[in-house]
């Protein structure tokens, strides 16, 4: 229908304007970034400053403010307003503009989500996580943030296990046989957005890791393809020292599209060392 594509144009122009327009009103003192030697043509932040903020691939991001015919999904939105310092009112006219229901104000978490919250938790002193079929993390517990990182401390657009992957260094010392297991889960996530090509979300991951890590963009134009796979992992803990841990990975029945992750010990050994792992964190 004319109309409706024409509503639409003037929706993508508008949400393209007020990207430009919120974009101009930061200083790069305002993210945390250095103002840089001379003068900047641009006044505010550079379209690329702000897409490294948000996770987000340059060319994605530059199509957005162009007013491309692409969608963005609630990830990428939720990330933009996180960049921008959106305030609430900002923010819910940011996801208007972006043909998206505003975000709740209160608790995020579904009744289903926070019982699994409570199963992660008792899964302890295994570290383990929950993530989508985009491989977004979306719950885990504090073995797994003691094991690796927080995911809470990254945005919400960068809390996925590709993002994490290759653009926290600490993980490439970490993971013993690091080039391996990456390898392996970009097969994986190859395969996973193969079964879902009309998703969005998994060409804008895809856009902003080939700019941070080349070997990720070096690795997904080989084509490789892979399925889940339990396995061994081996790791070099600055606290706990050597661990060997299984991977299992666990299709959750009643939510076909997530994946519980969980790891556990092979040896007595490893087990005593993820205990003292919780132990130590929890000492005064």
């Amino acid at each position: 229908m004319p109309g409706h594509r024409q509503r639409d144009e003037a929706r993508r122009k508008e949400f393209a304007a007020f990207l430009r327009a919120r974009r101009a009103g930061l200083r790069p003192s305002d993210v945390g970034l250095p103002a840089g030697a001379g003068r900047r043509r641009t006044p505010g932040l550079r379209r690329e400053e702000l897409a490294q903020l948000s996770g987000i691939g340059l060319t994605w991001y530059t199509w957005l403010e162009q007013g491309r015919k692409i969608t963005a999904s609630p990830q990428i939105v939720d990330a933009l307003a996180t960049a921008l310092r959106l305030d609430e009112e900002n923010r819910r006219h940011l996801y208007t503009l972006a043909d998206l229901p505003a975000p709740s104000t209160g608790p995020e978490q579904s009744p289903e989500l926070r019982a699994m919250q409570r199963m992660l938790t008792s899964l302890e002193p295994n570290p383990a996580y929950l993530m989508d079929r985009h491989f977004d993390i979306l719950a885990w517990n504090r073995a797994q943030v003691l094991l690796w990182t927080d995911p809470g401390a990254v945005p919400p657009a960068q809390r996925n296990l590709m993002w994490l992957a290759f653009t926290d260094q600490r993980l490439s010392s970490l993971v013993v046989g690091w080039e391996e297991t990456a390898r392996e889960l970009v097969a994986q996530f190859r395969a996973a957005a193969g079964r879902h090509p009309d998703d969005p979300r998994y060409a804008e991951l895809v856009s902003a890791l080939r700019q941070v890590n080349p070997r990720f963009g070096t690795w997904w134009d080989e084509y490789p393809v892979a399925g889940f796979d339990s396995g061994l992992r081996r790791f070099r803990h600055p606290v706990a020292g050597h661990l060997e841990l299984d991977s299992v990975h666990l299709q959750v029945e009643t939510h076909p599209g997530l994946t519980l992750v969980l790891h556990t010990p092979v040896s007595s050994e490893d087990a005593a060392r993820l205990r003292d792992l919780m132990g130590a964190e929890r000492s005064p």
